[in-house]
């Protein structure tokens, strides 16, 4: 995975170049991005913010104009400093059938409140969890020797009402969904390894937000739009 923000031009076409450069420039800044992963995977565009720059006002964006369920991805390696299993592999039920169409496992780890909530739903609870697991990945990555899964514990419980999703062990190169993609960006400008992603919904039909109506809602918005497979190019 690359470490800097200088896109090889002889390895993406001009305007993916571009693309993902504005991506990174509004995640290096704090701000949303729309990110499209593939038609033949989930096909789904999410808003992808760091985590560390999740307010109220983000969380209302999110559960407003996406709709889907707002999750924190982490590093794998900071995964592994929390204690974090998958959580298919920590539930015991008949129910439990990890093998998505989309991908060989899931990335869901524990749900979790930050120990200062409330009920942990609330735009100021969310965020408030959001923005301590952002900085809990960044104390873990910078010494993960010294961030183990009691000092998790101490600041979290579960179960709670922010997802936590594990990167896969080696990134874009071993899974490219949107877990990845947003961890990805964050690695290329040097972020905390944690990222948050949300499904875009379609209100009317349901289901997954077409890509040209994400596109459009993201040039609206002002909110850089890029495809997963241009990210895949430029940072794996």
């Amino acid at each position: 995975m690359r470490a800097d923000t200088d896109v090889d031009a002889e390895a993406v076409p001009d305007s993916d170049a571009d693309s993902v450069r504005r991506a990174l420039d509004a995640f290096r800044a704090g701000d949303p991005v729309c990110v499209h992963d593939f038609a033949d995977r989930e096909g789904e565009t999410d808003i992808v913010y760091p985590a560390g720059a999740v307010d109220e006002a983000a969380v209302a964006h999110m559960r407003n104009d996406a709709g889907g369920l707002i999750c924190v991805a982490v590093s794998d390696a900071v995964g592994d400093a929390f204690g974090l299993p998958f959580l298919a592999d920590a539930l015991d039920h008949p129910a439990v059938d990890d093998d998505p169409e989309y991908d060989d496992r899931s990335s869901f780890s524990l749900p979790v409140n930050h120990r200062e909530t409330f009920t942990g739903i609330t735009d100021e609870d969310r965020a408030l969890t959001i923005v301590e697991l952002g900085n809990a990945a960044a104390a873990a990555d910078a010494d993960p020797g010294n961030y183990g899964p009691d000092d998790f514990a101490a600041e979290f419980r579960a179960p709670g009402h922010v997802h936590v999703l594990r990167g896969a062990r080696d990134g874009l190169r071993g899974r490219t969904g949107h877990t990845e993609l947003g961890l990805a960006m964050a690695a290329a400008v040097d972020a905390a390894p944690a990222a948050v992603v949300c499904e875009m919904l379609d209100d009317e039909t349901g289901a997954a937000l077409a890509p040209a109506d994400a596109e459009a809602y993201a040039r609206r918005r002002g909110i850089p739009y890029v495809e997963g497979a241009a990210l895949v190019e430029a940072l794996a």
